[in-house]
């Protein structure tokens, strides 16, 4: 199995709207950015003075002990105390244009097209579920250490066989996003998803909601 290199005329042919100039690279950032805070759990969680659960009364009395004055055992000063302005469950997303992860969707695309990383097959099905037969198939396209694989479609042989591969990862024309664009030391693009893509980063075609946490986030 083959794969070319696809070029900038041959992008151009497959209506991929390419960006030649400098424009994107901010919207890129936002959306990684984006991409990556939606993803945190914003679970931690600490107690105040108030939560802890100590007795509230005084430890020992107000005069004549000598010691220092003290109110209650859940003061923050004290082991097992509360924590003062410690962290509280947050939600961490943030909110981002459709039409900014689109121009960084197109801008990712681009840049990595212009390189040279992206690469075109007919297509790419492994007969039956093996990962030695996967790799296989996937070193005579490229030598890559990692390589992302686009295709409008994934059956269940192909699905398998690649999970338990972590240089390899496997993403829909639909769903992938920007982030996965710029993760991969190669792109290797069948014909079939090509034709979605060149939607997707079309300036005149409306974006994508791709699947996870992050419609407020993906591109």
């Amino acid at each position: 199995m083959s794969a070319k290199v696809l070029t900038k005329a041959a992008a151009k042919e497959a209506k991929i709207d390419m960006i030649e100039d400098g424009r994107g690279t901010q919207a890129v950032h936002d959306v990684v950015v984006a991409m990556r805070a939606a993803r945190r759990s914003g679970s931690a969680n600490t107690k105040t003075k108030a939560e802890v659960d100590l007795s509230g009364a005084k430890p020992w009395r107000q005069k004549g002990t000598g010691r220092a004055r003290a109110g209650y055992a859940s003061s923050p000063i004290w082991r097992k105390g509360g924590v003062v302005f410690g962290p509280k469950p947050r939600d961490y997303s943030k909110k981002v244009s459709k039409t900014v992860r689109r121009l960084a969707f197109q801008k990712a695309l681009s840049e990595r097209i212009k390189a040279g990383d992206v690469l075109t097959i007919d297509k790419f099905v492994v007969p039956e579920i093996k990962t030695k037969l996967f790799m296989s198939i996937l070193k005579k396209a490229t030598d890559a250490r990692k390589v992302l694989l686009i295709s409008d479609s994934f059956d269940d042989n192909t699905y398998k066989s690649a999970r338990n591969v972590k240089t390899a990862r496997l993403a829909t024309a639909s769903d992938v996003n920007t982030e996965q664009l710029l993760a991969c030391e190669k792109i290797l693009v069948t014909q079939a998803a090509l034709e979605k893509l060149g939607e997707r980063a079309s300036a005149s075609a409306p974006p994508s909601r791709s699947s996870g946490a992050a419609s407020k986030a993906t591109a």
